[in-house]
């Protein structure tokens, strides 16, 4: 069945109501930049204390399968977003029935299911790391051999290295997948990824419209650690055609999509020169904060402007810059070796922003665990390398362990 196909025409003026399912750190800084251009946000989350809640205009307390909670969030905003992928589509597809809602079902459906998001990707004629889909442990156990040694990631609701297991054959594949189906219950579906020899890791964020206008931010190099993203890099230390190349298949994927929204694209560059497409985010993405201080729009802006229908702002880059990710970790620290885990203390954020061109975003969660994402620190400066040299002492300061 075809979406229905409201459209923010003519673009919502200020003082309208924006919608959007989530209440994390993403939907807290969308809540910041609807603001700053005049919108009013009502946040649908469960959660009594969120990021985005805290901020928001109105916050209604539901589940996001709440029916009395979406048509109140339909009567209450013209048009609506998410700030996560695992929202049900369900939910999507309801309030679409009467209002904008951006991105469309049909595009976060095919991104919450790893199996369907890289066969689509494939369809587009891009390359993806070779896999099997894998539904019943009979399916693993006909699985290739050349896909081991490999990853068995869960299919659906995996994210920051959840849901994963390095397997170094077919027997620890067995094991790990016969953990997944004890913790579920049931048998999970899964891929088996082949495991790659990596180079870089990069991602592209973009903004297309309903109206089918697209604006590619510069390519992300990202560094990744525990499967959590720890820094971001901004200009990619890449050739101008390995970023094309990189920037093209991400434009081409949202056009295949008919995708309307902020989309992220990460992709493996391999030791060979070869670019494959890891995975998508039909939402902001963490390597995408870089841009709330180093562009002329942030992802969230963006975000903005097309659920609101009005034109997308520049992507230009106005400094290199360098984004570490600021876990719950910090707190348990003390003088660069982890500390009781059992007793957080604040971290120097004094010492952080005595550096200069350094902008710290912290996101008002109010209890640190490790492993928690609780804000990031972006530093800007004259190039690439002066902002890692910035990063590094920041890190070390914050008893960050490379």
């Amino acid at each position: 069945m075809s979406e229905p196909l409201h459209r923010p025409v003519p673009p919502l003026p200020p003082g309208s109501w924006l919608g959007l399912l989530g209440g994390g750190q993403l939907g807290r800084m969308f809540c910041m930049a609807a603001q700053s251009l005049g919108y009013k946000v009502c946040v649908l989350d469960p959660g009594g204390d969120s990021p985005a809640g805290s901020v928001a205009d109105r916050h209604v307390q539901a589940d996001y399968l709440d029916a009395a909670a979406l048509d109140e969030l339909a009567r209450t905003c013209r048009a609506v977003t998410t700030e996560f992928e695992n929202v049900p589509a369900h939910s999507l597809e309801r309030l679409a029935r009467d209002i904008v809602v951006s991105p469309p079902a049909s595009a976060v459906a095919i991104a919450q299911d790893r199996i369907a998001e890289k066969a689509f990707v494939q369809g587009c004629g891009i390359t993806v790391a070779p896999y099997a889909a894998v539904r019943t442990r009979a399916d693993l156990i006909a699985s290739p051999d050349a896909l081991f040694p490999g990853i068995l990631k869960v299919a659906r609701l995996g994210y920051d290295g959840k849901g994963q297991a390095r397997v170094a054959d077919r027997e620890q594949a067995l094991a790990a997948f016969d953990a997944f189906t004890a913790s579920a219950g049931a048998e999970v579906a899964c891929v088996l990824e082949k495991r790659l020899s990596l180079a870089l890791e990069l991602s592209v964020v973009v903004a297309r419209g309903f109206d089918g206008a697209a604006a590619a931010f510069p390519v992300s190099e990202n560094e990744h650690r525990g499967g959590i993203l720890a820094v971001s890099v901004v200009p990619a230390r890449i050739d101008a055609a390995m970023a094309q190349r990189a920037t093209e298949a991400t434009l081409q994927i949202a056009q295949r999509l008919n995708y309307v929204g902020v989309l992220c694209v990460e992709f493996f560059l391999l030791a060979d020169g070869s670019l494959v497409v890891n995975e998508m985010a039909p939402r902001p993405h963490n390597s995408g904060h870089y841009t709330i201080d180093a562009c002329v729009s942030s992802q969230f802006e963006q975000q903005v402007r097309v659920l609101a229908g009005m034109p997308l702002g520049s992507v230009q880059a106005l400094a290199p810059s360098v984004m570490v990710n600021l876990l719950g970790d910090c707190w348990f620290a003390q003088d660069g070796q982890a500390g009781n885990t059992d007793v957080a203390s604040e971290p120097d954020w004094a010492a952080v922003l005595a550096h200069p061109g350094v902008k710290l975003h912290l996101y008002g969660k109010s209890q640190a665990r490790p492993g928690r994402k609780m804000g990031h620190a972006t530093v800007l400066g004259a190039s690439v390398d002066e902002c890692l040299q910035t990063a590094v002492l920041i890190e070390q300061q914050l008893g960050i362990r490379p």
